[in-house]
């Protein structure tokens, strides 16, 4: 991909343990940066003219043959169609298998009482003002995210790879609403928490 065809606009951070959501027009690309470095971001993609439409961690490891979706990749819908197409990416180690961070994840297998920021609450309150709500949500796309299984199949999340200035550029294949984070779970992200970055390239 040669980067001096693409229009530049404002980068755009997402401060720590935090979300925002926004509209990517067919055709637009989307960067996710991380600034610095071992920070994980949780991205939804929804069908902007059908909000049924969804992205599907099941249908795109099926139609990719793989459970490591980095450059070359689709990510795919619950209706088996291309939303999304990764041009590049610096880091290569992004997550399909494991479900946002929410309150009982802090709960059961960090032991943790009382309120704890997490991407599931993050997505849901900024995806409220497109009409989607907290149970629409499927098993996000996690930017960044080390996650390794062993020979018996054993899941283990590890401190993310990325360096500075690492970013995943995509391209959308229909209109999407889009939602993302910087990721709230400590193991997600080598025990800190810092922002993310991102911006809209025509």
């Amino acid at each position: 991909m040669d980067n001096a065809t693409l229009v530049q606009t404002e980068i755009r951070t997402i401060a720590p343990q935090s979300g925002t959501a926004f509209i990517l027009k067919k055709g637009q690309k989307l960067r996710i940066i991380d600034p610095k470095g071992r920070q994980v971001s949780d991205l939804l993609l929804f069908n902007a003219d059908d909000k049924a439409e969804k992205l599907s961690s099941g249908k795109t490891l099926d139609f990719e043959e793989s459970i490591r979706i980095t450059r070359g990749h689709s990510l795919w819908s619950n209706r088996s169609r291309i939303m999304a197409t990764i041009l590049e990416d610096t880091n290569g180690n992004n997550d399909f298998l494991l479900a946002p961070c929410s309150a009982e994840t802090f709960k059961i297998m960090y032991q943790h009482e009382g309120y704890h920021p997490s991407c599931l609450q993050n997505l849901t309150d900024n995806l409220a003002a497109f009409g989607i709500a907290q149970d629409d949500l499927p098993n996000a796309f996690n930017v960044f995210m080390n996650v390794v299984v062993d020979e018996k199949g054993k899941i283990a999340v590890l401190p993310p790879t990325s360096v500075a200035g690492d970013y995943v550029l995509l391209e959308a294949e229909m209109d999407l609403i889009i939602g993302m984070t910087a990721c709230s779970a400590e193991d997600s992200n080598g025990g800190s928490f810092k922002e993310i970055q991102y911006e809209i390239l025509a």
